[in-house]
């Protein structure tokens, strides 16, 4: 699993754009800059749709002045997925919804979460981390069923 000192994988992620959806590099994405991504298990559901995102959208400034470049939101879901909890959520460009559809950076991350038995398949723990230059500084993965540590408000606190 990830940890505190490691360099974020330099996967190919994809985002939404007006074009279609595109590539993002994470290596590209993280290279000189402070950035927060905080990953979920799935876009639209109670917990990731009532808090939080929508926790991180209402600390933008906060974030912002603690010299964030960057907030991303990951889930394995597909890209028109993410684009569409994003325009749900009013995101617009304030934070970065990328799609980990296969599972390729979760799993190379090591923080894959099984829920077949629930039918929404292999998705991603719910966690937070804050990376410097690509390398970690501070990583929070929630208890199976919590949500502290990867809140936004615990995550300004770490920065």
């Amino acid at each position: 699993m990830l940890k505190t000192g490691d360099r974020v994988p330099a996967i190919k992620l994809m985002a939404a754009t007006a074009e279609g959806p595109r590539e993002v590099d994470t290596g590209e994405l993280f290279a000189g800059k402070k950035i927060v991504l905080f990953a979920v298990p799935g876009a639209f559901t109670p917990t990731c749709s009532a808090k939080h995102l929508p926790a991180f959208l209402n600390h933008l400034a906060d974030f912002k002045a603690k010299g964030v470049a960057k907030i991303i939101c990951l889930a394995v879901n597909d890209a028109f997925v993410m684009s569409a909890w994003g325009k749900d959520q009013k995101v617009g460009e304030n934070i970065v919804m990328l799609a980990d559809g296969s599972g390729v950076f979760t799993k190379a991350v090591g923080l894959e979460l099984d829920l077949s038995a629930r039918g929404m398949g292999v998705r991603s723990q719910r966690y937070a981390l804050i990376a410097e230059d690509g390398i970690i500084t501070h990583l929070a993965v929630e208890e199976p069923g919590g949500f502290d540590v990867s809140r936004a408000e615990a995550v300004l606190e770490a920065l």
